[in-house]
């Protein structure tokens, strides 16, 4: 084994983050109205105004103002299946034995909500050109599974899937679609916001995404009466009564009018941060160019990612030997050739913070019975002798080459210049 010189690793002072929030005054005299005027429960000016803004950027109907994206995604999940499949009995789950497509390739998240309502999520694999859903391997898993009728679309990192071929397969087979709009919040596809192409949609204000409230979400939807209807459950199920009168189960979803005071004050920055995200995506690709590698991709003619995450692939033949097991990696050094792990290494030793790719779903331990769909079909127990061609997953494949960079938004140019030289050294 040999170690591989770098030029300058002396840490940075300060961490440089993978994505940290960005506060610019306006959040603090929304808390503190709220504050002042003593609405620091589920209900005020705040939270009014940050449905009526979620609603008007994501080219929806109605907004409802929750206490994170998770919860948005549960109620989408929920809506869809009693849209569906009825009311179910108390204690049922909404799409309960139902088998739902999910992406694949996210953050489990997106499809926890299903398993919430007792559905059975069937991961669809990913494609190249955009690291989401692919819907040629969407329509495969239709053939297996004629009876679905809900997919649950994530957008990865904020970049655009495939949208109208994805609509048009589910449309093609009469499903509702679920758009995970968590990190794509401001991206378009066609000119038209992510998050107003799904039946439901949810977006986050998660700490690190492109706005923050620190927590909070949105659901998003186009009919009144379900916008009600989650509002409703978000705040216990409470029937309109001077008691307690309750007819099904709800859960304590609401967002707080302080944290929608944080968010009312970045949404007048989600161009800004877009901005500056872009120009972070840039100079990576400008910075890295000659390294046998690529960032994550985009149709150009068609969609305008967020940026919100800098991702990078390396190439096969670029690749040294690296071994992961469910918690830990190994690699073997190499000239010439690196691997996620030694640059994420590499990039933690200046004090700056990288990561993996998100593992797909369908390698996660608790889901490793799940069915998963490739575009040439079922793609489980498929890795045997008689297999000519070998095994297309592409999910897994963008996993074991990739990584997140450094995406922050408050990183200056030479911090990143320092973070390309250490990437580059990893290849000499």
């Amino acid at each position: 084994m040999f170690i591989k010189e770098q030029s300058d690793i002396t840490p940075f002072e300060s961490r440089v983050w993978l994505a940290s929030p960005t506060m610019h005054g306006e959040e603090l005299k929304y808390m503190t109205e709220a504050y002042e005027t003593n609405w620091m429960s589920t209900v005020g000016a705040n939270i009014n105004e940050v449905e009526k803004v979620a609603a008007e950027k994501a080219e929806a109907k109605y907004a409802v103002a929750l206490s994170c994206c998770t919860a948005a995604l549960h109620l989408c999940v929920k809506l869809a299946g009693e849209r569906l499949y009825g009311k179910p009995d108390v204690g049922h789950g909404a799409v309960e034995g139902k088998r739902v497509f999910c992406s694949d390739m996210t953050f489990d998240a997106t499809l926890n909500p299903v398993v919430y309502e007792g559905g059975i999520p069937v991961f669809i694999d990913t494609e190249r050109d955009t690291w989401n859903m692919d819907p040629i391997a969407l329509e495969k898993a239709f053939e297996i599974y004629p009876e679905v009728k809900l997919v649950v679309v994530a957008h990865l990192y904020g970049f655009p899937g495939k949208l109208d071929e994805l609509r048009a397969v589910c449309e093609k087979h009469g499903a509702l679609m679920i758009e995970d709009a968590a990190e794509s919040m401001g991206a378009t596809y066609k000119g038209h916001q992510t998050g107003s192409f799904g039946d439901y949609a949810a977006i986050s204000y998660n700490g690190n995404k492109i706005i923050s409230g620190s927590s909070g979400g949105c659901l998003l939807t186009n009919i009144i009466e379900d916008a009600n209807k989650a509002r409703k459950w978000s705040t216990q199920a409470r029937e309109n009564a001077a008691w307690y009168q309750h007819e099904e189960v709800g859960y304590n979803y609401r967002m707080s009018n302080v944290i929608a005071g944080v968010v009312r004050g970045q949404y007048p920055h989600l161009e800004e941060h877009i901005a500056q995200k872009k120009e972070v995506w840039v100079r990576y690709k400008e910075g890295l160019e000659g390294l046998p590698v690529s960032m994550n991709a985009f149709e150009e003619d068609k969609s305008t990612p967020n940026y919100w995450m800098s991702a990078m692939l390396i190439n096969t033949n670029a690749m040294c030997r690296q071994v992961r097991d469910d918690t830990k990696a190994v690699y073997v050094p190499e000239h010439g050739k690196s691997c996620p792990t030694e640059i994420l290494e590499a990039i933690a030793s200046i004090n700056a913070e990288g990561r993996p790719i998100w593992k797909p779903m369908h390698m996660q331990p608790m889901y490793r019975m799940n069915a998963f769909v490739t575009i040439d079909g079922n793609g489980r127990a498929r890795s045997n002798a008689y297999t000519a061609d070998g095994v297309k997953d592409i999910g897994a494949d963008i996993f074991e080459r990739g990584l997140c960079l450094p995406s922050d938004n408050k990183m200056t140019i030479k911090q990143q210049d320092r973070i390309i030289d250490v990437i580059k050294s990893c290849f000499e």
